[in-house]
């Protein structure tokens, strides 16, 4: 009997998903709405939105000649440098401790006291003292990031750790697991799917903060572009960092969801 379009062995054959198809339908939906609105109407002032073809003559100026003291390129791999850094160096420490704080009674008494303290100021309002203390270096963006990233891990892993199941926990000990064993084969297995979901808002909360720490004292990035660009009121170069950083987060989101897919594998199963 031939297969019937819409069944598992008929999406198979497509060259690409319903979803993938969606998206590209919309993206160009979007893209026409931009030239029509701005290049062949003019409904929207080009001189506060930018059309189609401003866009491009930005694009080509900062990837040939460069913008706020670096081509694209540049701009583009610094900032990934601080948010790449800064993420690695929070969950380094964030899902460890939030690992032990939901693992130990003992060890969230000593530690959620401070923790509840630091944890409502923004991550923004860190980076004037990042600045005293460590100036208008790479380090001092690394540190905001890294507050920023911080909060969520330790919060997604100490959730995850607590809402092991019990049965689980009770059933490993009967069959002798010692701490070891329930470490590695119950309560990590079984938090790791919330341990991610605190990754990747992490992560979101990496690039959001990049940007605004950027926005002050840079000597390159993509926050500075946007900075120079505003203060050059170029509208074209503003939405010309504002693609290219969303770019990078939702690639980087990509790359973070592949990990996650590689190390939990039985959730494609």
């Amino acid at each position: 009997m031939p297969d019937r379009e819409g069944t598992p062995e008929r999406r198979r054959g497509l060259p690409i998903s319903r979803a993938t198809a969606i998206g590209f339908a919309t993206i160009a939906t979007v893209l026409l709405l931009w030239y029509v609105l701005t290049s062949a109407t003019g409904i929207i002032d080009r001189n506060r939105f930018p059309s189609p073809a401003q866009f491009l003559a930005a694009l080509q100026q900062i990837i040939s000649t460069g913008y706020a003291g670096g081509t694209l390129v540049e701009q583009t791999l610094q900032s990934l440098w601080l948010v790449t850094t800064g993420f690695l160096v929070a969950i380094a420490v964030g899902v460890p401790l939030g690992f032990a704080m939901g693992y130990d009674r003992r060890i969230e008494a000593f530690f959620n006291p401070v923790f509840l303290l630091l944890r409502p100021i923004p991550p923004l309002a860190w980076i004037p003292l990042a600045i005293v203390w460590l100036g208008l270096t790479d380090a001092s963006k690394i540190m905001v990031i890294f507050v920023s990233a911080f909060v969520p891990s330790v919060i997604n892993t100490f959730t995850g750790v607590r809402n092991v199941d019990r049965t689980l926990i009770e059933a490993a000990r009967v069959h002798g697991a010692g701490r070891g064993r329930l470490v590695t084969e119950v309560y990590l297995p079984d938090a790791l799917p919330m341990i991610f979901t605190g990754l990747r808002l992490s992560l979101q909360a990496s690039w959001t903060t990049l940007v605004a720490a950027e926005l002050v004292g840079a000597f390159l990035g993509l926050g500075r572009v946007l900075s120079i660009a505003y203060r050059d009121i170029n509208t074209a170069m503003i939405l010309v960092a504002m693609v290219v950083i969303a770019i990078a987060g939702a690639l980087t989101t990509q790359l973070l969801a592949l990990v996650e897919r590689r190390v939990i594998r039985w959730r494609t199963l």
